[in-house]
């Protein structure tokens, strides 16, 4: 899984930013959660099987003391990146029901850049732990 997590979070990432450039806001949002999602889910990988969640910022703390202590602060940040785009997948899904918003109607391209560059921190910090874990 670790390798397949690590393969979805980049071709996420891809994806979030071809979305941004032809203006496809809420794609880019949708992507970018994902590509999120599978980065804590490459690393959550190294010790267990992930869960099904969109938010597995909690499987990441679970399993922080399992990993060399100087990776902590990078898997702690990545989860609090995490949990904090884990609501979009369910507004970029389903929109703003109650305000009769759909989907597409949510987000301008500063808004979808902004969830875009925490999208690529997570990868980031998702390649520096398994730099890390893979030199030892």
């Amino acid at each position: 899984m670790c390798d397949s997590g690590l393969s979805l979070a980049k071709g996420y990432l891809e994806r979030a930013l071809k979305f941004l450039k032809t203006g496809d806001y809420s794609e880019c949002v949708e992507a970018s959660q994902l590509a999120a999602e599978n980065a804590a889910k490459a690393v959550v990988a190294l010790k267990r099987i992930p869960s099904w969640t969109h938010d597995p910022s909690d499987e990441l703390l679970d399993i922080v003391s399992e990993l060399p202590e100087n990776s902590r602060c990078w898997i702690e940040e990545l989860a609090n990146l995490v949990r904090e785009l884990a609501p979009e997948h369910g507004l970029v899904t389903y929109g703003k029901l109650g305000e009769g918003l759909a989907p597409w109607e949510l987000y301008d391209r500063a808004e979808a850049q902004g969830i875009l560059e925490k999208a690529k921190r997570a990868v980031e910090l998702m390649e520096s732990v398994l730099r890390l874990i893979t030199r030892i």
